[in-house]
């Protein structure tokens, strides 16, 4: 699905988690994927959170700040994973977790002109900076921050900034050309590129490796919770089924089993309908097969293809 016009989506259903305190960093690291230790404030990264088995509990992109630490999770995550480190957190632990979600609007630009859309705000030092980074700014008067993605993969910013300001600042937006997008078509997105949800590829029936979620885990940083767990299935190979996309003859409703010449090899997680046809992601068996198989469900054929958000190749310490 190609977006060439700049659109912008609201995200404010998401959440938003703040950390705070001199262990901030230490706490995350622990408690995460990916490695935090070295992050330097205007930096960032994907992180997936995790139970003691490995098994996934949510997507989630931290920033990290002078004061604090934002993460960005994703919708209804948010008071289940604030829960959720409160639990971990000792009397010793100098962090503090904060939900900011009642108090902050998210936006996010998507589309190839999102750059020179910026620039006629006066944008420009945060434009060419890798995934995650961001910056503090005054957006038309209203204090923002700018962060590179869009959760999809796909090119475009993320605006987090006070809920109050929200309406004035999407009526400067789309007055100067930034055309809305609806929840079906971000759906659609999210779905052609393979961004997994909570709920629906992201569970706990479901580790991060089978979700495709390669990038988004550090394999030096040492112990974490689960890390035992995703650390020996990257040794072993041990990766027993994996997230791929469906490009189906029609829809069908998620937790549709998939079949291959009669035998049982995986489970539909998200399907929807597009102007070029159903699309889908789902589960299948690793020995199964992969990208280029077709697949059938009940009556509907699908194509079994590589999704741009989601990888499957193992970690090799040696490279």
């Amino acid at each position: 699905m190609n977006i060439s016009a700049v659109k912008i989506y609201d995200r404010s259903y998401w959440g938003i988690l703040e950390l705070n305190g001199n262990d901030r960093s230490l706490f995350l690291h622990n408690q995460t994927t990916n490695q935090i230790n070295f992050l330097k404030p205007g930096q960032g990264c994907d992180v997936v959170f995790v139970n003691s088995t490995g098994r996934t509990l949510d997507l989630a992109t931290a920033y990290i700040t002078e004061e604090s630490i934002l993460i960005l999770v994703s919708p209804n995550r948010h008071k289940f994973l604030m829960d959720w480190m409160d639990r971990y957190i000792f009397p010793m632990d100098k962090v503090t977790v904060t939900d900011r979600s009642p108090e902050l609007a998210i936006f996010t630009l998507l589309g190839s002109g999102c750059r020179e859309f910026l620039e006629q705000f006066g944008i420009s030092n945060i434009l060419d900076q890798p995934e995650a980074s961001h910056e503090l700014v005054e957006l038309e008067g209203i204090q923002t921050r700018i962060a590179v993605g869009t959760g999809l993969g796909l090119t475009g910013y993320t605006l987090i900034l006070p809920i109050a300001k929200a309406s004035s600042l999407w009526r400067k937006l789309t007055e100067k050309g930034a055309s809305p997008m609806s929840d079906q078509t971000w759906e659609q997105l999210r779905i052609s590129q393979g961004r997994p949800m909570p709920d629906q590829e992201l569970t706990e029936d479901y580790n991060p490796l089978e979700a495709g979620l390669w990038r988004a885990i550090s394999f030096n940083k040492g112990c974490y919770i689960g890390q035992e767990t995703i650390a020996r299935l990257n040794t072993y190979k041990g990766v027993k089924q994996r997230l791929w996309g469906l490009q189906l003859s029609q829809s069908v409703e998620p937790l549709t089993p998939i079949f291959l010449e009669g035998e049982k090899i995986g489970i539909v997680t998200s399907c929807i309908e597009t102007l070029q046809g159903a699309i889908g992601l789902g589960y299948i068996r690793t020995k199964a097969g992969g990208e280029g198989m077709t697949v059938n469900l009940g009556d509907v054929t699908a194509k079994v293809i590589a999704v741009p958000f989601l990888s499957h190749d193992y970690y090799d310490p040696s490279s």
